[in-house]
Parts: structure tokens; sequence; C-alpha cells
């Protein structure tokens, strides 16, 4: 095509053909066709794999969130967040950007980047091991290392069996429920590992406190 210009210029024009065709195929065709794919294959995931309540989404079993005990100020972002004990508690989150969201802010995922030997590391997980030992009635050797440590994303919705056993007494007597009713419960709910080797057990607190709001008293 185009014999009668000069070798160079031809190059360039094929290159920009080239780069054309590519354009089209991999930021328009190919996305379109992943995209279609997943929607008809994989719908539910595709849609943010949502949990719904009267036909409303409410929430994704695939992001944390907090359960916390409505704010004294609303308009002060300052005043810090008290878990509320009717519901299973999540792992701590470092995404937290400062506009009074509160951890969990997807708008600012990430972990807090200390090192292990950090000095205010060692400090906040010696607090939250207080907070949350005195929280769920139990003793401070006992608390999980996941209540502990925040997850690398800060939106992780998953916590261990363990840390979540611990809290069915509080939220039994909180809602005055059975031990053993919330205790079922839970163990519904625990997913085994991917593969079958892959990972660890755990249990995702979205869906557990759905399926605690579900529970008839």
């Amino acid at each position: 095509m185009f014999p009668h210009l000069p070798p160079m210029l031809r190059q360039h024009l094929s290159a920009l053909r080239m780069l054309l065709v590519f354009t089209v195929v991999t930021g328009i065709v190919y996305p379109l066709a992943v995209t279609g794919i997943g929607r008809l294959a994989f719908g539910h995931q595709a849609d943010g794999s949502l949990i719904e309540d009267h036909g409303k989404p409410v929430a994704s079993r695939l992001l944390g969130q907090n359960f916390a005990l409505p704010k004294k100020n609303p308009d002060d972002i300052s005043e810090p967040l008290r878990p509320d004990p009717q519901w299973f508690q999540p792992r701590p989150s470092a995404a937290d950007a400062g506009k009074g969201a509160g951890p969990y802010d997807p708008t600012s995922s990430g972990a807090s980047n200390l090192g292990p030997d950090n000095p205010r590391l060692v400090m906040t997980i010696a607090e939250r091991r207080a907070a949350v030992a005195a929280f769920d009635g139990v003793g401070p050797a006992s608390v999980p290392t996941d209540a502990l440590t925040a997850s690398g994303s800060g939106l992780d919705p998953d916590i261990s069996p363990a840390y979540a056993y611990q809290q069915v007494a509080r939220v039994a007597k909180a809602r005055g429920l059975p031990a053993e009713r919330v205790r079922a419960l839970v163990a519904a709910h625990v997913r085994g590992r991917e593969l079958g080797f892959l990972g660890q057990e755990r249990v995702d607190v979205i869906e557990l406190n759905h399926a605690l709001a579900l529970l008839p008293a």
C-alpha cells in the first residue's frame, strides 16, 4: 500500500495501522468480550457479590465494613467508632481516609505499612488486645491474631473461626439468644480451605451478620 511513499513513511503508516488495530482489539473488543462472558457466566460475582435485604443491596460479601454504634455527634469526624455488641466484629482495618468514614473506607484501601518491631504498631496491638479482651469478656492471651492485625487491603471481610467463636457469648447475651444457637450459626458459616489446601479456614463477617439479622427472635 502506498508504494509511491518513501520507505520510512510507509513504515510509520504500518505502525500506525497496527496501533489502531491493537487499540480496538485490546481496548474495546477484549474488554467487552470479557465483561459479557463475566455477566453471562458469573452474573452475581460480576455485579459485586452483593447481599440484598428486601430487594435492596446492603453490602458486598467481598468488602468488610464497620458494625458500630451510632456516633454521639455524627458531625464529629474525630469521634472514635464504638463496636456494637450485638454484631460480630471484623478484624481491624487500616483503610481510613480520615474523612469521617472510619475504618473500612473503600477509598483508602491499604495497610499501615508498619514493620513488626515498630513501636507504634507494638503499642497499637497491645491496645487492641486489651480492648478486644474486655469487649468479648475473655483473657488477653486468648485473643486471636486476626483480631489484632489489619489485612493488607484493609477491606478483608474474613476472620478466623477462632475469633468468630470467641464473640459468640457476647453476641448471644446482647441479643438475648441461646449461645448454642449463635454458635451453630457460626459453624454453618465456616468456610474450608480453597481446593482443600490453599489458605486457612475463615468466616465472612458480612455473611454471618446478615444471617444473624435474619434469625427469628
